[in-house]
């Protein structure tokens, strides 16, 4: 599950980069502030890779997708990104998991 979960935050660390270059353009937002909010979530998709099969890294993942598509007020495209990107953080749970007991049964029978 892992490995599924932190291929999914890096292609999202890189999405909200180019989410901020285009939120840039909008007159009525300060760089400073485009640049804050999209540090944080991407300085959060790199820590979440470290994080996410400890207690609470998958809800911490959730609450990223969530930002993700609300995002999409300042970047309309976001509401999209945003919508793919939990489905494929849903896929990446859910099969990381299938994955991960499949690994366990094969130990299992090996050992």
């Amino acid at each position: 599950m892992r490995t599924l979960c932190s291929s999914t935050l890096i292609g999202e660390f890189f999405v909200i980069g180019f989410a901020g270059l285009v939120a840039m353009k909008d007159p009525d937002l300060t760089m400073a502030t485009v640049w804050t909010v999209s540090g944080i979530a991407m300085a959060l998709c790199v820590l979440l890779c470290a994080v996410v099969t400890r207690p609470g890294g998958l809800a911490v993942g959730w609450a990223l997708q969530i930002g993700l598509i609300v995002s999409g007020v300042e970047v309309g495209t976001m509401y999209f990104l945003g919508a793919v990107f939990a489905a494929l953080w849903w896929a990446s749970i859910h099969f990381g998991r299938k994955i991960d007991e499949a690994k366990a049964r094969h130990a299992a029978q090996t050992a």
